[in-house]
């Protein structure tokens, strides 16, 4: 059985798609799943990069192309009341779930609550008393302290920059990453056993010289 790790942010409309389409993508066959939050901004910092929502044009398509995937694929979805927000409390609330056996990682029921809040409804998903309510919600949950929590959210972080993790979501399965909800088909046919993710297609791309380097 294959075990998937897999990375996400709240703050991302993908990650929420790919986290509820997950079980019916991968319908049919066997494995487990790791999930584990981590910070997408510090990820954006250490590569140089943009977020989607912080370049206008791309902010819009980004809203219309997530909410089409929600209508076509039938997942209930609505913009939160404000968006990019801070997701850092929800994350911390969420790395507070982290389980005694495995503190990285947090169970799928913790995921779907927090995911919710943020993702149906159209509320504010960084409201204090909103906020209040979820991490009352998930108190049975809670295994870390605050600091404990903070600091394996950053360690997870880390590890996932470490492993060239540059965006979220993405599922990581025996080293090969696969990034962003539309991924899902070619995971599925990974862990069907497809012979192309053991081809020159996969393993040969970092071969290809760089052509020309825009300098800012």
């Amino acid at each position: 059985m294959k075990h998937i790790t897999f990375y996400f942010d709240f703050i991302s409309p993908y990650a929420y798609l790919a986290f509820e389409h997950l079980p019916e993508a991968l319908k049919g066959l066997s494995y487990s799943v790791s999930y584990r939050p981590v910070l997408f901004a510090a990820m954006l910092k250490h590569h140089g990069q943009l977020g989607p929502a912080e370049i206008a044009p791309k902010r819009d398509w980004t809203y219309r192309q997530a909410l089409w995937h929600a209508h076509s694929k039938g997942i209930a979805m609505k913009m939160p009341a404000s968006h990019p927000f801070n997701p850092l409390p929800l994350l911390r609330l969420a790395s507070s779930c982290g389980t005694p056996a495995d503190p990285a990682a947090i169970n799928r029921y913790v995921c779907e609550a927090i995911f919710r809040h943020v993702w149906q409804g159209g509320a504010e998903a960084a409201d204090e008393q909103r906020l209040a309510a979820l991490t009352a919600q998930l108190a049975p949950q809670q295994h870390l302290s605050a600091d404990e929590a903070k600091a394996q959210l950053k360690k997870n972080t880390d590890d996932a920059i470490a492993l060239n993790l540059f965006g979220v979501p993405a599922m990581e399965v025996d080293g090969k990453v696969f990034w962003g909800f539309d991924a899902l088909p070619m995971l599925r046919e990974y862990l069907l056993g497809n012979a192309w993710f053991d081809s020159e297609a996969w393993h040969g791309v970092s071969n290809i010289s760089v052509g020309i380097s825009r300098k800012t």
